[in-house]
C-alpha cells in the first residue's frame, strides 16, 4: 500500500540479551520496516537516535539494558510491485529447485529479472511478494527476453559463495539457441572480444572489438535443419548479450533477436527470441534443468517439417 508512515511521537526501544552486541544500524533496519537505509542513516547522523541518552554513530554496539531513543519519523513507504495472484502462483510454480538458500525458477520469455526503467516490477519484486520473503536477491541475470534458469539467493552466505562461485567460473551454464543457417562445426570456441556501448536512446549494445572485454563461448551443434541450427551455447564468461552477438560474429544471429542480426533473412517464424538457460551445474548441487518452453518446440517442430 503506497501511503506516509508516520510515527507521530519518540520510539522508545529497550536492547534484551539477544540484542546485546549488535550496531545500532543493524538493529534499527530490523526494528524500522520499509524506512529507508538513507534515512535511518540520517537520523544517526543528525542525533535524532540517542542510546541513553547520548549521541552514538552507526557503528556503536549495544549493550544489555540500553534504551534507544528515535525521534519522530516521516517517510513515504514504497509501494509493493502489484503482482496478481495469478502471476505469483504462475512464478511459484516455475521453481525447479530450492532449499535453504538457493532458489531457482525457470523464467518465461519477456519478463525482466528486475524492475526499473519502465517496468513496473520484475522477477525478483514478484517473487518477494509470491513467497512473502524480503530477502530474496539475484545471484546472476538473463535478458528480458531470454527464458530458462535463474539463480536467487535466501540467504546473504548463498549470495555470496555464489557470486564467488561465478567469478571463478566454476559454475557452468548451458543455453539451448536456435541459429539461423546451418553451422557447419559440430563443436567450437568462439574467442571475440565483447565491448558495450548505448545507442542515442541510451539502449545498450554490444559488439565485437578488439578493445572489448575477453570473451569466449563453446557452440556444440545439437541438430541441424535447412534454415537453422539447435546449439547448446556455454559461455565461459558473463558478458552482456555473449551468446547473441557472438553468433551473429560467426554469421549465425539468434532466431527471434529483434537488436542483432535480425537483417538476415530466413523463413523461420518465432515469436520470440529463441535463447533458452537450459542447465546449471553448480559444485556441490545436483544439476539443474529446465526442459525448452513450448514455444521454442513449437519453432523445432516447424523447422523439422520444412
Amino acid at each position: 500500500m503506497n501511503s506516509n508512515q508516520e510515527w507521530q511521537s519518540v520510539t522508545w526501544f529497550d536492547v534484551d540479551e539477544h540484542q546485546a552486541g549488535q550496531r545500532i544500524d543493524n538493529f534499527l533496519f530490523s526494528r524500522l520496516k520499509g524506512v529507508p537505509k538513507s534515512r535511518i542513516y540520517r537520523l544517526i547522523r543528525e542525533s535524532q537516535v540517542r542510546v541513553n541518552k547520548k549521541r552514538i554513530k552507526a557503528e556503536t554496539r549495544l549493550n544489555i539494558g540500553d534504551q534507544i531513543r528515535v525521534a519522530p519519523i516521516r517517510y513515504e513507504q514504497k509501494q509493493d510491485a502489484p503482482v496478481s495472484d495469478q502471476v505469483a502462483q504462475g512464478l511459484l510454480s516455475r521453481i525447479v529447485y530450492e532449499d535453504e538458500g538457493l532458489l531457482v525458477i525457470n523464467k518465461p520469455s519477456g519478463i525482466a529479472v528486475h524492475g526499473g526503467s519502465g517496468v513496473a516490477y520484475g522477477l525478483i519484486e514478484a517473487l518477494r511478494v509470491a513467497t512473502g520473503k524480503k530477502y530474496l536477491e539475484l545471484i546472476h541475470r538473463i535478458d528480458r527476453d531470454t527464458s530458462g534458469l535463474v539463480m536467487i539467493s535466501k540467504k546473504r552466505s548463498t549470495l555470496k559463495h555464489l557470486q564467488d562461485l561465478l567469478r571463478e567460473h566454476k559454475i557452468q551454464k548451458t543455453y539451448a539457441a536456435i541459429v539461423k543457417g546451418q553451422i557447419s562445426l559440430d563443436e567450437q570456441r568462439i574467442d571475440a572480444p565483447l565491448l558495450r556501448y548505448e545507442l542515442a536512446n541510451g539502449e545498450r549494445r554490444v559488439r565485437v572489438a578488439k578493445d572489448g572485454k575477453p570473451s569466449q563461448t563453446i557452440f556444440k551443434v545439437a541438430e541441424r535443419f535447412k534454415q537453422a541450427t539447435l546449439v547448446h551455447a556455454s559461455p565461459l564468461s558473463g558478458r552482456t548479450h555473449q551468446i547473441r552477438v557472438h553468433g551473429l560474429s560467426i554469421g549465425h544471429p539468434l532466431v527471434g533477436d529483434d537488436k542483432y542480426g535480425h537483417q538476415t533473412p530466413t523463413k523461420v517464424q518465432a515469436r520470440r527470441l529463441c535463447l533458452h538457460a537450459l542447465r546449471l551445474q553448480i559444485p556441490n548441487y545436483p544439476i539443474i534443468e529446465a526442459p525448452l518452453p513450448e514455444d521454442m518446440q513449437e519453432v523445432l517442430v516447424q523447422l523439422r517439417n520444412a
